[in-house]
């Protein structure tokens, strides 16, 4: 079967600073095709109808961890403990007259919902930390079944422009 369309993505976390290479471990000639973006969740420019002021890091701070607000050009380097998440996105859209416009749309998105999301998961570290398996088991359940009820409703909603 031939594949058109093809989408996938893959996430490694590492306490580094942003500076680890080929953390996925391709090949030297794919690992010469990648595209490296960095994605920084404090300076990153947000669309104004993304901007929540509760899910802004240079105003948060945690009362479970004392983490934040996170301020200044390269804050990771002054921050302890950080993370990073790397992501390997693979996008293919073989559809000729089309395929640059998609994967260029699709690079976007991804980006805009990267530093949305990894805003908010900065921003709600008191909802998750310290949170055993158990409860984790227990919040995706319970999203399951909220994404299951949302289905049956009709679309689920949400933007990608």
């Amino acid at each position: 079967m031939k594949k058109d369309f093809v989408i996938s993505i893959e996430t490694l976390h590492l306490g580094d600073q942003g500076n680890s290479e080929n953390v996925h471990q391709l090949s030297p000639e794919k690992w010469r095709t990648v595209e490296v973006v960095n994605v920084d969740i404090v300076n990153d420019p947000i669309r104004p109808d993304d901007y929540k002021k509760e899910e802004d890091p240079t105003l948060f701070r945690s009362q479970k961890t004392g983490r934040g607000p996170l301020r200044g050009k390269n804050w990771w380097m002054s921050v302890e403990p950080v993370m990073t998440c790397y992501k390997l996105v693979t996008c293919e859209f073989k559809w000729f007259g089309l395929q640059t416009k998609i994967e260029k749309f699709i690079q976007d998105f991804d980006r805009r919902l990267f530093t949305t999301f990894h805003r908010q998961i900065f921003c709600w570290i008191d909802q998750w930390y310290g949170l055993s398996m158990d409860d984790i088991r227990q919040l995706e359940d319970r999203t399951q079944k909220e994404l299951e009820q949302q289905r049956a409703e009709g679309p689920v909603r949400g933007t990608m422009g």
